[in-house]
């Protein structure tokens, strides 16, 4: 009998230590984010190691898994949804069920998930449009784009470039009541990326005539050239989101080859001759002080032209849209930037918050305290709740 007690209390405290994850201790529900962590964290090491063995890519075990969390279009009492194709891209579109007197609101909305998983499908991005639909009376469009690793840019950007271009035609707005001059673009994650250079694309196409009028980007993954930052430093080991994951999705964005990624964790991937890149990334000076803390900057190590020969994506400013210069930027849309202090990706967005300021954009920051990469998808937390009340509220009032 004494035994097994020890028995199960070993097991016990090795389930513990597993489980556990020490938090800061201004998050929220800190033991229902520690057992999501643990259900993530325990998919992640399985993908790994049926990688390991050559079974399947991760990101390919990944998807099977997201699979299950995909919902079909069902129509509510409050909004109509059905499923169509825009230029071969297959989207959603959320329509109010409600009369409405006057045209609508339009969003079109991105989905994360690092280039490489996720769709409209899934089960909180459903709920998200949904949701948007009938507190906002707007009809939202939620598009797909193919993904990788049988995918690498441009496709996902072309894919949401083309189904973007395709809903701003006149007749196609016309047959949703939409009024092309309340239309607005969001996206969260990887989802925030693509948005922000499809709004940036659409400055310098001649023949879109009609023009966003907000852009609404949470927490975005907006550059691969420095990965060493603060806040990728501060949150290298943080749920939902670390920084290893992180690059590897920066990585299967481009391809496929594991040398990008390695080259990107010694920071050795950008060429000498790409150099003047970095002062559209440098955080020593784009960042407010309270977020550099006592991190010091230091000068990259340049690698050799090899990667950027056969990979150029990753200095692509239609894939890093922080690359974009002042004159580029001064042209975009008021804008709406959620940065969460317990995010890899915080830098980012807080890089390009400062950046669009001083080009002449307005620009609202929601920056979370409590936030953590991944907030507006866990709707079983308060906060994800919180944040798109926030997130629609602000719709309401500048869309």
């Amino acid at each position: 009998m004494g035994r097994k007690l020890l028995y199960l209390l070993i097991v016990g405290i090795f389930t513990a230590y597993y489980i556990y994850m020490p938090l800061p201790d201004n998050i929220e529900e800190p033991w229902r984010m520690m057992w999501l962590n643990t259900q993530l964290k325990t998919a992640e090491k399985l993908a790994a190691f049926v990688e390991l063995l050559g079974l399947h890519h991760i990101m390919d075990s990944f998807t099977f898994a997201w699979g299950f969390y995909e919902v079909p279009p069902t129509s509510d009492e409050n909004v109509t949804v059905t499923e169509t194709k825009f230029n071969n891209v297959l989207v959603r579109v959320y329509v109010p069920k409600r009369k409405s007197e006057a045209l609508r609101r339009g969003l079109f909305y991105i989905h994360g998930g690092g280039w490489c998983l996720g769709s409209a499908a899934s089960h909180s991005y459903d709920l998200l449009s949904r949701w948007t639909a009938d507190r906002l009376d707007a009809v939202v469009i939620s598009t797909n784009y193919r993904l990788a690793p049988k995918y690498h840019f441009p496709i996902q950007f072309e894919d949401v470039y083309n189904s973007l271009r395709w809903f701003l035609r006149k007749n196609l707005l016309a047959k949703y009541g939409v009024n092309p001059e309340r239309i607005g673009i969001s996206g969260d994650s990887a989802g925030g990326n693509l948005a922000a250079a499809v709004t940036q694309q659409l400055l310098d196409d001649p023949d879109v005539k009609i023009k966003l009028k907000i852009q609404a980007l949470i927490y975005p993954a907006l550059q691969p050239l420095d990965v060493d930052s603060p806040s990728y430093q501060e949150n290298s080991h943080f749920p939902f989101l670390h920084k290893s994951l992180m690059v590897r999705f920066w990585s299967e964005y481009f391809t496929t080859d594991r040398s990008l990624e390695k080259a990107m964790l010694s920071r050795q991937h950008v060429p000498v001759e790409s150099s003047h890149l970095f002062k559209f990334v440098n955080w020593s000076s784009l960042l407010p002080e309270r977020f550099i803390k006592g991190y010091v900057y230091s000068n990259p190590n340049y690698g050799s032209s090899e990667l950027a020969k056969k990979y150029p994506g990753f200095l692509d400013v239609r894939a890093a849209p922080l690359l974009a210069d002042d004159n580029k930027l001064h042209g975009l849309p008021l804008t709406y930037v959620v940065t969460c202090q317990y995010d890899v990706l915080r830098d980012d967005g807080l890089m390009y918050v400062t950046r669009l300021r001083n080009a002449g954009v307005q620009v609202t920051h929601n920056h979370v305290e409590d936030g953590f990469h991944g907030a507006f998808s866990f709707l079983e937390l308060k906060i994800s709740h919180r944040l798109i009340k926030q997130y629609i509220e602000w719709l309401k009032e500048n869309l």
